[in-house]
């Protein structure tokens, strides 16, 4: 059983997670949560804690960051767009039983400290901003790395507060041209 509880959106959601792994599953109801739900999860979050695993859309991230802002002590999970798309529709509830497992193992909590490792310049030189193919790398890199797609900014903002090391971040660069996910 997995100790955190893990908050998806909807009740399919609920069902996917249920049905990959041993967990208490909430969902949000997309954005109708109220106040109390969030004050709920604030609870939650420090005597369990919460994995939040929302769908690979604009929607989902825009739940993900609020939440975030609002809760300080969560992990995210995160599927590739690609692993939760069946079709024409983007979701959780679409991803397999062992994509949901493996975007729940490799949850990572924001640090509490932001680190300034990665920069804008990092990003440019190893490909991932402002040249032709750099969102596909990142899309590639963010799966590889369990921190999810993001356009640039997003993705330099995962880089430093996901806490990704210098060494992590080269060993996944060097595996994108041989990704088949």
């Amino acid at each position: 059983m997995i100790k955190e509880i893990i908050v998806v959106e909807g009740r399919d959601d609920i069902t996917a997670v249920k049905n990959a792994v041993e967990a208490e599953v909430i969902a949000t109801g997309g954005f109708g949560y109220s106040k109390e739900f969030v004050e709920n999860l604030k609870v939650i979050a420090e005597k369990r804690g919460i994995i939040i695993l929302t769908d690979p859309d604009h929607a989902g991230e825009r739940i993900r960051r609020d939440l975030a802002k609002h809760i300080k002590k969560c992990k995210h999970a995160f599927l590739p767009q690609g692993k939760a798309f069946k079709n024409g529709d983007i979701g959780v509830e679409n991803a397999t039983k062992e994509d949901i497992i493996e975007a729940i193992k490799r949850a990572r909590p924001t640090m509490t400290k932001r680190r300034e490792e990665f920069t804008k310049g990092d990003l440019i030189e190893y490909g991932l901003a402002g040249g032709v193919g750099s969102k596909r790398k990142r899309e590639i890199l963010g799966d590889l790395l369990g921190i999810g797609y993001g356009n640039s900014k997003q993705f330099l903002s995962r880089l430093n507060n996901f806490g990704i090391s210098r060494e992590e971040f080269i060993r996944a660069l060097e595996m994108v041209d041989n990704y088949e996910g």
